[in-house]
């Protein structure tokens, strides 16, 4: 059964980029989360035919990721609208970029 998702790949990948370039941490770390369960619950899936008990684990395992895993859609959602994102395209605030922007600078100013 494939795993529901709220957010596709691509968009995971666009906030994430745009998070780490831009040095936004808690988008980035909620989407590498996301990602890593989505491999995760992927594994579990091509290995539901082995062993019996193998099988009684991948399930339980995927069941598992499949709760944690709508959660952390559910966050991410939530943090992107508090933050104001564009959830059509899920591009950055442009205010938020800048504030960020602005943090960056001020710590390489600091450096020098």
């Amino acid at each position: 059964m494939p795993l529901p998702v709220q957010f596709p790949d691509q968009a995971i990948s666009h906030i994430l980029d745009q998070s780490m370039l831009l040095q936004c941490a808690c988008p980035a770390q909620v989407c590498q989360a996301i990602a890593a369960q989505r491999n995760l619950y992927a594994y579990q899936e091509n290995c539901l035919n082995r062993s019996d008990t193998d099988k009684a684990v991948h399930q339980r395992i995927a069941k598992s990721v499949q709760i944690t895993h709508a959660e952390l859609e559910r966050c991410l959602a939530e943090i992107l609208y508090l933050e104001d994102w564009d959830l059509q395209t899920f591009t950055m605030p442009q205010a938020l970029r800048d504030k960020m922007f602005c943090e960056l600078q001020s710590e390489l100013e600091k450096q020098n």
